[in-house]
């Protein structure tokens, strides 16, 4: 079942296989590191019973997951679905194979074989404390069984942010205009990422001192969508140092949700031979 899994998680599997991979997740995860263990540690079909086996499994295993999850934060794959699926599928092969060994060492009377006859006891002629065990047990199992339903159904929100960027016409952060004559225009490239998990209207904004351009917009971008557009700029005066604003605005703000700035130095128009004019 775990290779199945992974087949399913390696062919990438949509519509119906979608719902495989979360039936065959929610047990891979909450089940059957434990029950590997709890078989390769008591071999004999005597040493536990079947509800003890069964609630030792699933505690196991929400204390086993999470030490190979830390176990993978300190290795170069880090904690990923291919790292901690393979890392828990070798975990179980592993135990599933001392398990194998260790009851073909027993006689086979005295072997532990799973078998699925249901019975339930009387509720009433059971000790006080077995009764509080299986209340406790039944709690704990729905508790995270729900809990994995929940973050299943609404995963959880990352860091919502906006990428603002401006490059030189090269595509390279670099080569940006620092000497503009009058009036001439200074081309940049512009870029806005959208990781907001909606989808956003922008608009971008040159400003230099007193002088605003139009806006450029509105620019829609999806979720993980990305926008790059060549932006010019002009200034029609003189100017040492001018500071040229680039700033991001989001549909409905009064003030920039980003900004970038350079700074460039605004000479008198050149002559034909390529010197300055006065003025």
């Amino acid at each position: 079942m775990s290779l199945i899994l992974a087949g399913v998680i390696a062919f990438d599997g949509e519509g119906w296989l979608h719902y495989v991979r979360i039936g065959l997740g929610l047990p891979f995860v909450l089940f059957f590191p434990g029950y590997v263990l709890i078989a390769a540690l008591f071999p004999k079909k005597d040493d536990l019973g079947g509800i003890e086996r069964l609630a030792l499994s699933f505690g196991l295993s929400i204390a086993v997951v999470p030490l190979i999850g830390l176990g993978l934060n300190y290795t170069p794959w880090g904690i990923r679905l291919t790292p901690i699926l393979l890392s828990l599928i070798l975990f179980i092969i592993i135990m599933g194979c001392i398990s194998f060994f260790r009851r073909d060492k027993l006689p086979p009377e005295d072997r532990y074989c799973p078998t699925f006859q249901f019975e339930l006891p009387v509720w009433k002629e059971q000790p006080l404390l077995d009764r509080v065990l299986s209340i406790a047990l039944i709690a704990a199992i729905l508790f995270a069984v729900g809990s994995i339903f929940y973050v299943v159904s609404m995963p959880k929100v990352g860091e919502q942010f906006t990428e603002f960027y401006i490059l030189g016409m090269n595509g390279k952060a670099e080569g940006y205009p620092r000497e503009l004559a009058v009036g001439e225009e200074g081309e940049v490239i512009v870029g806005v990422v959208n990781h907001e998990y909606q989808q956003e209207k922008y608009f971008v904004e040159v400003k230099m001192d007193d002088l605003v351009l139009p806006r450029e917009g509105p620019i829609v971008l999806e979720h993980e969508e990305k926008w790059e557009n060549p932006l010019s700029f002009y200034y029609p005066e003189e100017y040492e140092n001018l500071k040229v604003e680039f700033l991001l605005y989001r549909e409905g703000d009064d003030q920039p949700y980003r900004s970038l700035h350079l700074w460039v130095n605004i000479q008198g128009q050149r002559d034909n031979h390529g010197e300055n004019a006065e003025y």
